[in-house]
């Protein structure tokens, strides 16, 4: 079969940053504007919950997320804040300062990371209390630590609105005002310009002055809300450098909420300056564009066996055209929801559908709805149906599920609950029974797309967003099961990251570093063009080899074995490359360079959408070492994570940011469009990006083809089983 599709991939490469501000902001304003309430905390001029300049003790709702702007004095915050679990947050902010001269820069940019923890959530007496680390892995100039506390009071003497009071005490920056002593010991090392910063300053957390801040929020109603508090950072390195001069320890301001989304600020800060805030909050959980899923047909009964006991003769199973006949009653109904027919195996009482699909993300949605149609079309004898679920050749997992069940658990309180506990997840075999029907219209295959592409380049000092933008033609030809040759060319026809001037000065073999370089190579380019065969050697374990260009820098072999059962939250995995660098043209040929990399590697789901991922090996630059990362995944496909690379490289041969890492945002283009498809639009954020720590980019990586089919996915996203 030779299957053509031409589709616009307007969001597919985009950056998830730039996305999220956009469309999210545009969901705000699509909401019920009578309905601006919100139960978020609101934000500070750092990006946190808090006051003004100060933290407070709330956190965001779990899996929250928010963007915030702010800018004073001649200095701009921009902070990404997630609430990664109902304690824990953490935010990564990029700022700019003027007037830092004396280091050679007319704005000085800096990136840092903030981590929190909620230790005890507000009761009907007690205060939320919270701690946190204020650029713990930065060059320092915002390091601070702080315990903090929040009270919540309606309507005080009998003032409208809400009352919000906190009072905690600072360290570091949070700690040069109006200091009661150093308990944890006076040593602390002062901001120092220029410092690469990136490791962990362990042994000055909580040392130095200790400060006790405070304010008070008055939500006055639905939309206006006032602030005022008493701050304890002097901004000792920008007021000797005549950033602004510093009058007051008090702030005001008042804040206006637009709608649930967008809150907006204005404030009097330090009894000298004005400034300006823009908090911008999401949730995963409320999607721009409600998901809209055609609704599934219903189940058919089947009559009751005393009744109509000819209903159930088995007799129909003796025929061989019996596979061929059901097969294309099923087949065209599935088609009509995106589900592939691609082998049926028939018995008299059992079943089984092997199926794959290019439009549902959420597996179960595929389970539900074949089981359906195997209820309306099969034989009444048939009780029992094994559905396979199957992606890209690779058959993921076997569920198992009876007829009665469906039909009589459709319509049952808490149905999706009622259908689980009769199910049974377990793995597939890798091919089909000798004796079932093979759709024989799946192979050869060929889909390509036409659309734009962006590529960004972050925190240049210069400029600190880059971005090239053009033509992208993707293509992949599947000639035989589990082959695939594939491949992308790209076409710039506008952008500035070759402008860039700041090459590489990295000791290290340049394998990421040469991003400029690369940039300016030329204008048409093949982004990856690769030679693929997968396969199941047994029950429980995946196999790939792959050859070609394979990203942007490298080329070469791949090869890779996964083990992981259906049914086990962990997974183990070997990957061995073999690879040459790139020319800078991205054309065909190669540079000297080449390098065997690859890693052992260790997943593991701990349920609740909580995922973590540790590779062990070699890199691209010859260093050893070991990736951690740690993500969340939500129900509708959207995942937040971030990571970090330690290796056998020194920081200072590592260069600035000491050591890899990065936060990691996937996107579904369903939560932007409300229509079921798998695309999604990818961003990793890196403070920086060196030669340390980096690897190799290679399409079609096991885990994440087969680990949304398997039991531990199938479970948490069970709750849509029906639709």
């Amino acid at each position: 079969m030779m299957a053509k599709t031409f589709k616009t991939q307007i969001l597919a490469s985009v950056s998830a940053t730039v996305l999220c501000t956009a469309l999210i902001a545009g969901s705000a304003q699509a909401q019920n504007k009578k309905n601006v309430t919100t139960t978020s905390p609101t934000l500070n001029f750092y990006g946190l919950p808090g006051l003004i300049d100060m933290p407070s003790a709330e956190a965001m709702p779990s899996g929250q997320g928010a963007i915030g702007i702010s800018h004073f004095a001649g200095q701009t915050r921009t902070s990404f804040s997630f609430q990664f679990s109902p304690r824990i947050s953490a935010t990564f902010r990029y700022i700019g300062i003027q007037d830092f001269n004396d280091l050679g820069f007319d704005t000085y940019r800096d990136r840092s990371f903030d981590f929190r923890y909620l230790i005890a959530k507000e009761g009907r007496i007690r205060p939320a209390i919270t701690v946190g680390l204020q650029d713990f892995s930065g060059t320092g100039i915002y390091a601070g630590e702080y315990l903090v506390a929040t009270k919540n009071f309606d309507r005080p003497l009998s003032l409208p609105g809400k009352f919000k009071v906190t009072a905690g005490l600072g360290w570091g920056r949070l700690g040069t005002l109006g200091s009661i002593g150093s308990p944890f010991g006076a040593d602390r090392p002062v901001f120092t310009g220029g410092d690469t910063g990136g490791e962990l300053s362990i042994d000055q957390w909580f040392r130095g002055p200790m400060a006790p801040f405070g304010g008070i929020e008055w939500q006055v109603n639905d939309r206006l809300g006032l602030k005022a508090e008493y701050s304890t950072d002097a901004y000792t390195p920008e007021t000797s450098r005549g950033v602004f001069t510093q009058e007051s320890r008090l702030n005001f301001g008042a804040e206006y909420q637009v709608n649930r989304g967008l809150r907006l600020g204005a404030y009097y800060l330090y009894g000298s300056e004005f400034g300006i805030n823009a908090q911008l909050q999401f949730n995963p959980n409320r999607p721009v564009s409600p998901f809209a899923l055609a609704g599934p047909r219903p189940v058919i009964v089947r009559p009751d066996r005393a009744v109509n006991p000819d209903a159930y003769d088995t007799t129909w199973a003796d025929s061989e055209r019996a596979p061929g006949v059901i097969r294309d009653a099923i087949a065209p109904e599935l088609a009509e929801d995106g589900i592939q027919l691609e082998a049926v195996t028939i018995s008299s009482i059992r079943a089984e559908l092997r199926v794959s699909t290019g439009r549902f993300e959420n597996q179960a949605i595929v389970v539900g709805r074949v089981a359906r149609t195997m209820a309306r079309i099969l034989p009444p004898s048939v009780e029992t149906f094994d559905i396979v679920l199957v992606n890209n050749g690779l058959a993921m997992s076997k569920v198992t599920v009876a007829r009665t069940d469906i039909e009589t658990l459709e319509f049952v309180p808490r149905a999706s609950g009622a259908l689980l506990p009769v199910t049974v997840i377990d793995s597939a075999e890798a091919n089909p029974p000798a004796n079932a029907l093979i759709e024989e219209d799946l192979y050869p295959s060929l889909s390509w797309s036409i659309g734009p592409y962006v590529r960004t380049s972050f925190f240049d000092p210069d400029k600190p967003v880059r971005v090239d933008v053009g033509v992208s033609a993707i293509a992949s030809y599947r000639f035989a099961p589990g082959w695939q040759l594939a491949g992308e060319v790209r076409h710039r026809l506008a952008g500035n990251i070759a402008d860039s001037d700041r090459l590489s000065n990295s000791v290290l073999p340049r394998v990421r570093t040469n991003a400029v370089l690369y940039a300016r190579g030329g204008d048409t380019t093949i982004e990856n063009l690769y030679l693929a065969k997968q396969w199941k050697p047994s029950k429980n374990t995946y196999a790939r080899v792959s050859m070609g260009y394979f990203e942007q820098m490298f080329g070469g072999v791949s090869s890779e074995v996964l083990w992981k059962p259906a049914s086990s939250r962990l997974a183990l995995g070997i990957e061995a490359n073999y690879v040459m660098q790139r020319d800078f043209d991205q054309l065909f040929g190669f540079q000297d360079y080449d390098v065997a990399t690859g890693h052992v590697s260790a997943y593991y789901n701990f349920g609740g959408g909580y995922y973590a991922q540790v590779d062990v090996g070699r890199y691209l630059a010859g260093d050893h070492g070991a990736t951690f990362t740690l993500e969340r995944q939500f129900a509708n496909g959207w995942r937040v994570g971030g990571f970090f690379t330690m290796t056998n490289v020194s920081s200072e041969d590592f260069g600035e940011g000491s050591f890899d890492k990065g936060i990691t945002l996937t996107i579904p283009t369903s939560w932007f469009t409300g229509r079921p498809s798998k695309q999604v639009v990818q961003q990793t954020i890196r403070p920086i990006q060196r030669d340390g720590g980096a690897r190799l980019s290679v399409p079609g990586r096991l885990y994440e083809q087969v680990r949304g089919g398997h039991k531990s996915d199938l479970v948490a996203d069970w709750g849509r089983v029906w639709e």
